[in-house]
């Protein structure tokens, strides 16, 4: 476990390109948070909230989904390694969804808008809409100063989540 914190703890000293008040870890507990308020016995998916951008510590802006993904899966599941990107799909199907300047210009950097066929897929993906609720998180989750548990309370939950060497 001591490497899965290590490179959420890392987060902390990476600004968020959203506000200069805010650290990527900021933005990482607001979402896990977010998310434990919305499905309190969904750990996984609370874990994904936690991890979903330690993508940024390995790869640029259009990577970092993979890359996280890459990062995740063998450390925390299929699952939460799966629950990684859907601002591309919410782009394309909701027409009030509206992204900050910064997420509109990773979108571009990330292909745009999902195509149709892979609207389809993802919409047949076991783990679509709870990418979704956790997309629409990740939107909430950018708030400087906001007060939610630190990265120590998430331990046992990283631990409950972690998969076995």
């Amino acid at each position: 476990m001591t490497e899965i914190v290590d490179v959420v703890a890392g987060l902390g000293w990476v600004t968020s390109s959203e506000a200069d008040e805010l650290t990527e870890l900021d933005h990482a507990l607001q979402c896990a948070f977010d998310l434990r308020q919305v499905r309190p016995d969904d750990t996984e998916l609370q874990v994904a909230g936690l991890v979903h951008d330690v993508g940024h510590r390995f790869a640029d802006d259009e990577g970092h989904g993979r890359a996280g993904a890459a990062w995740a899966r063998p450390l925390l599941g299929d699952r939460v390694a799966d629950l990684v990107e859907a601002k591309r799909y919410l782009v394309a199907v909701d027409p009030t969804y509206r992204l900050t300047a910064v997420s509109t210009a990773t979108l571009a950097a990330q292909g745009g808008p999902i195509t149709p066929a892979d609207r389809v897929r993802f919409e047949r993906a076991p783990v679509f809409a709870d990418a979704v609720l956790l997309r629409r998180a990740d939107d909430a989750a950018k708030v400087p100063g906001r007060s939610v548990p630190p990265l120590s309370a998430w331990l046992a939950v990283l631990e409950e989540v972690e998969r076995p060497c």
